[in-house]
């Protein structure tokens, strides 16, 4: 076996969504990958392809559109229990599976109406050991958003949790931004496959007689069906086939049965369609995506009557692509009536057969081969041992200690990739994010990204992190080197500056280089600020009246040597040997904090920094927010601290 992989879909109203997820899981399967198929669709009644285990959840469909009001198996509105159901089924599924490869299809790119189940299952994954790769499948045109922040929302959900967007098209009909406003973050994430077709057995060359009419698997062809009936009495020279999907009640089927002439034959839709389809003259149907690889693969004349309820447009700009490529003919659904369909048919037959199509409908097979090459970035066991941090958490929690963590990131000023990469590790393992913002340096681009990212608060990083210390001194922008006055004005104007602009501001100082000079401890209180951060441990929490302290910690970055990451085991040892010191009542029960700095992070400092989140996921231990643990008290304390100690130790020498 190649690895686990785990497909879940949930169509809605048609079945295309289903047999796209089907062939996928056939082509994985064929390839020696150990593959679940989930569904939450309604069932079907065909069976999984060869290898592949199938789980169907608890069910749920639409009608007519209507895919915000979702309904049960016997079309009653769901319950709150049901999607309980279906939630918990798909957290025990990937757990028990642990999968090296997750696919979603659809979402998050659509099923925002069954956002907290597909969520739920990416929660789950995130904590997975090693990590999946996860990925989007997707058709090759989707549902143009309503609302500018539905994008965004996307987006967020693809940072958070996507190694990569599978786009099951071929740019030479149809890309991604015809429907969906692609912008560079979602534009790295795709990967064209081509078009998949579950049913890859060559199509037999027979005489073409008659118009095939079919409508797809849902009630959502029922006005097509009509038309047709209609069509064909003005058109009695050529005999019709009307197929009619099953998900179409037996009395509007038997209606359409009565109704029909004599020369047209009205039948369930059947599994030798492909072959129908090959055999007639005209295909007359709707431009859902795997009817439209039945007509590229069979060559016939089309008629296509995109199906545009509710806000569809999908079919609608997937007819224009094959009509501008002169591979069928578009007849508008609020055109469609028998006149206007016998015409359309008369002009199909009327014309030669269209030129042979050029479009790649292998998408199942190169999306197998998209996702070896892409790999899980986390699919291997990690060569980190964290066997003493894993000690050290043990003996805490044997003494009713339960380590606590924060995450300070310095030297913001600007939107940017590497802030991007930041804020996706902060939603990906809900770690709140304290980011220092040098108030002399910062631009709009980043209070204009920051909008929307509650997990992020913004902090005071000195005035305009500039040097001011003698060549001979380590550096500092507010050390004993300059007038009193002067930065107390600065520390103030900073917290001033920074307020206007962001509303998630707290007032906390972090000096540049985690240095201050003693005496300005007691201004910051005055100049508005209730919390002062810096590096290593604190020796009591209130430095001044009306000041809380929590410092940070472990610092990643080896800045004094290579400038990446600093040696594994030390880091490991240093957050280790924190929680053995709060556990023994040292540091007044400060958390451990983290210390970061984005801008200058290269891959190395990354992956470690995911890992460690990932392990201290993994480990049941959370991140908590300045708020929480007490910064924002303005109590005084009688308990004062030797205001010398606030001098960095070697490892924060460069921090930014």
């Amino acid at each position: 076996m190649s690895g686990r992989v785990l497909i879940v879909v949930t169509h809605l109203l048609g079945a295309g969504h289903l047999t796209r997820a089907r062939a996928l899981a056939g082509a994985f399967a064929a390839s020696g990958y150990e593959t679940t198929l989930v569904s939450g669709g309604m069932p079907m009644p065909t069976a999984p392809p060869p290898g592949v285990t199938f789980i169907q959840l608890p069910p749920v469909q639409v009608r007519e559109a209507r895919f915000s009001e979702l309904l049960d198996e016997r079309g009653a509105p769901v319950t709150v229990a049901l999607l309980h159901a279906r939630r918990a089924l798909l957290r025990e599924t990937v757990i028990e599976i642990a999968p090296a490869i997750l696919i979603t299809e659809l979402f998050p790119l659509g099923r925002r109406g069954l956002a907290d189940e597909f969520l739920a299952l990416l929660r789950a994954t995130r904590a997975l050991d090693p990590r999946p790769l996860v990925l989007s499948s997707v058709r090759d045109i989707l549902v143009a958003p309503a609302k500018p922040g539905r994008v965004a929302e996307a987006e967020t959900r693809l940072d958070d949790f996507y190694d990569g967007i599978l786009v099951h098209g071929d740019p030479a009909l149809s890309t991604l931004d015809l429907s969906w406003p692609v912008g560079d973050r979602v534009r790295a994430l795709i990967h064209e496959t081509g078009y998949v077709d579950e049913d890859v057995a060559p199509v037999p060359v027979v005489e073409r007689n008659g118009i095939v009419v079919s409508g797809g698997s849902s009630p959502a062809g029922l006005p097509l069906f009509r038309a047709a009936l209609s069509a064909a009495s003005i058109v009695p020279d050529h005999p019709w086939h009307v197929l009619v999907g099953r998900a179409v009640t037996e009395a509007d089927f038997l209606a359409l049965r009565q109704a029909a002439p004599a020369h047209v034959t009205v039948d369930r839709a059947r599994p030798d369609f492909r072959g129908l389809l090959a055999g007639a003259e005209v295909s007359v149907s709707q431009a859902g995506y795997n009817t439209s690889i039945d007509l590229l693969r069979t060559g016939v004349r089309s008629v296509l009557v995109p199906f545009e309820g509710g806000r569809e447009t999908e079919q609608r700009l997937r007819a224009e692509r094959l009509q501008a490529a002169g591979l069928a003919h578009l007849l508008p659904e609020s055109a469609l009536g028998g006149p206007s369909l016998a015409q359309a048919v008369k002009v199909a037959l009327a014309s030669p057969l269209p030129p042979a199509a050029t479009i790649a409908l292998d998408g199942a097979a190169r999306s197998v081969t998209i996702a070896r090459r892409l790999g899980a970035p986390a699919s291997h066991p990690s060569p980190i041992n964290w066997s003493i941090l894993s000690e050290a958490i043990a003996r805490a929690r044997g003494t009713g200690y339960e380590p606590a963590f924060w995450w300070r990131d310095d030297d913001a000023v600007a939107a940017s990739p590497a802030l991007d990469s930041l804020l996706q590790l902060s939603r990906r393992y809900d770690a709140p994010l304290a980011l220092a913002v040098i108030p002399a340096a910062w631009e709009a681009s980043l209070a204009e990204r920051l909008l929307g990212e509650s997990g992020v608060q913004v902090l005071v990083h000195g005035w305009a992190h500039d040097n001011h210390a003698p060549a001979t001194a380590k550096k500092a922008e507010f050390g004993a080197h300059r007038e009193m006055a002067t930065m107390a004005a600065q520390a103030a104007a900073g917290l001033r500056k920074l307020e206007s602009a962001f509303p998630a501001i707290l007032p906390v100082f972090v000096p540049p280089w985690n240095r201050i000079a003693p005496a300005l401890v007691s201004h910051l209180a005055e100049a508005g600020y209730a919390g002062l951060s810096t590096f290593r441990d604190r020796e009591c929490a209130f430095p001044a009246p009306g000041l809380v302290q929590i410092n940070t910690h472990v610092d990643p970055i080896d800045w004094h040597g290579s400038r990446s990451l600093a040696p594994v085991p030390e880091l490991i040892a240093a957050l280790a040997s924190a929680i053995d010191g709060r556990n023994a009542g040292k540091a007044v029960g400060e958390p451990i904090g983290l210390l970061t700095h984005h801008l200058v992070h290269d891959a190395k400092i990354w992956a470690f920094c995911e890992e460690l989140l990932a392990f201290l996921s993994r480990s049941g231990l959370l991140f908590g927010t300045l708020e929480s643990y007490g910064v924002t008290t303005r109590e005084t304390s009688s308990r004062c601290c030797a205001l010398s100690s606030y001098d960095a130790p070697s490892r924060g020498e460069a921090d930014g």
